[in-house]
């Protein structure tokens, strides 16, 4: 048998004849790993072409043409014949751009105020479907284009969800494996709504309000290493707006009274779908499986709310067959006033007396220190993450500004104070500069200083060991 691969090729047609094309098209770009989503494949997937492929991928045709022939090639042992010379055709990405023109209007009308039942219902005529991806993408595009703020989304974005419901509720669930970081987040959310239900059974249950106060775990982890890996890969908005909802969450913990326990539990119940039903199938479609195993490494530094990772899911990495049984000596590094090996200096820096961080002039994240007991939670998924995503977006304008004032020179040092569970916390950021004064980066110090306060009299050296 003999297959010809044209411009003009229908890319679900071709899968279905050789169904391991889709594990072939998810290697070549995570994107194409939409064509999978059942909602998407019954609707305009169906008109793909390999020149959609192509643009979605952003891989050129003579290539993608050739990756595909080889796959089939290989599994199927059949002959595969390239029309070179036909011609580009398609319409898939031409109607998803269509598709989100419509769903942004749909959205800036929500956000003029015309009535959710009369968009709901102008929807359900416009489109016969919506994916997770298209909304996430919908808000990212408001947000870029300027034409809504990240704040204006976060507003609203309880009603775009209400807007969409009734098409999100016939999504498929993804279905991970057991230690996948997405199938934590789902036991973590069963877990919750048990503890939900208890408390609207009997509100003046103590302790499961005191459990529930765990969910503020689950949303750190989703703070410090999912959304981190989504921002690299280009996605910002929907991470931006559920921080800031998960930070109001936490605010409604802290000024809890039985009078906005209900508020509290609707505002978690809505998180969960949100999660359930846009973003953790947003990120299946767009993440790579090397972008889920840095999303992994680091989620024990944080925690876990409830439950324990499983360990069935055992992703395929590059490993090195060639290392070495022992590590080379490390070498010397000769600094300021004497010289230190890079084992020293990791262990210097990770026994001082306070949490340090240190942010590039690019603004991005390039250091912390992995103290045992740092009081603010960091993972390596920080990493490479611009300072002003670490944040609550309430702080952006400071922090910005932070930033802005050290690089112009404005100011050296910022420094704040507050009180955490009867501790008093210092916070302070200092300008690095080189000899000739030029700015090189920013300095963060987090350090516990109730003890220090609290020091009255003196001890010298001589009175050590003798209390």
């Amino acid at each position: 048998m003999t297959t010809t691969l044209s411009a003009s090729t229908k890319i679900l047609d071709l899968a279905t004849e050789y169904p391991f094309l889709f594990d072939t098209l998810v290697e070549i770009s995570p994107k194409l790993k939409m064509l999978q989503n059942p909602i998407l494949k019954r609707t305009i997937g169906k008109r793909a072409t390999l020149t959609d492929v192509s643009k979605i991928s952003k891989i050129p045709l003579r290539r993608l043409f050739q990756l595909l022939a080889e796959s089939i090639s290989k599994h199927a042992n059949e002959e595969v014949l390239i029309d070179k010379e036909s011609q580009e055709t398609g319409e898939w990405q031409e109607e998803l751009e269509r598709r989100q023109r419509l769903l942004k209007d749909l959205i800036l009308a929500l956000h003029k105020g015309e009535d959710t039942v009369d968009l709901q219902r102008e929807f359900k005529e416009l489109l016969e479907d919506v994916s997770a991806t298209e909304i996430a993408e919908m808000e990212q595009s408001l947000i870029t284009s300027g034409e809504l703020t990240a704040q204006q989304v976060t507003a609203l974005c309880d009603l775009h969800v209400q807007v969409f419901k009734e098409s999100l509720d016939v999504h498929e669930k993804p279905e991970t494996t057991p230690g996948h970081p997405v199938h934590t987040y789902m036991r973590e959310n069963e877990e919750a709504e048990k503890l939900i239900a208890q408390l609207r059974e009997n509100p003046e249950d103590k302790e499961a309000l005191e459990e529930l106060r765990k969910i503020t775990i689950h949303y750190t982890r989703l703070q410090n290493q999912l959304f981190p890996i989504l921002e690299k890969a280009g996605v910002t908005g929907p991470s931006t707006v559920m921080w800031a909802k998960q930070d109001e969450i936490r605010g409604m913990f802290s000024s809890l009274d039985e009078s906005n326990l209900s508020g509290l539990l609707d505002a978690i119940e809505e998180m969960i779908y949100k999660e359930t039903n846009i973003l953790f199938p947003m990120t299946l479609e767009n993440l790579s499986e090397y972008d889920w195993v840095k999303v992994r490494a680091g989620e024990e530094e944080i925690g876990y709310a409830w439950v324990t990772p499983g360990d069935e899911w055992k992703p395929i990495m590059p490993i090195d067959i060639h290392q070495a049984d022992q590590e080379p000596e490390s070498p010397q590094i000769q600094l300021n006033t004497g010289n230190l090996t890079l084992r020293e200096i990791d262990l210097v820096l990770r026994h001082l007396p306070f949490d340090l961080s240190f942010v590039g002039v690019d603004e991005k994240v390039k250091y912390y220190s992995a103290t045992d007991d740092r009081i603010f939670p960091r993972s390596p998924g920080v990493i490479g993450r611009s300072v002003i995503n670490c944040h609550p977006h309430k702080s952006y304008e400071k922090v910005k500004k932070i930033m802005d004032y050290f690089k112009e020179g404005k100011k050296d040092k910022a420094m704040f104070w507050i009180r955490m569970n009867e501790r008093l916390l210092l916070i302070s950021y200092f300008a690095v500069r080189d000899d000739d004064g030029k700015f090189a980066g920013t300095l963060e110090i987090s350090q516990d200083v109730t003890e220090i306060q609290s020091l009255e009299g003196e001890q010298r050296l001589l009175d050590w060991g003798n209390e």
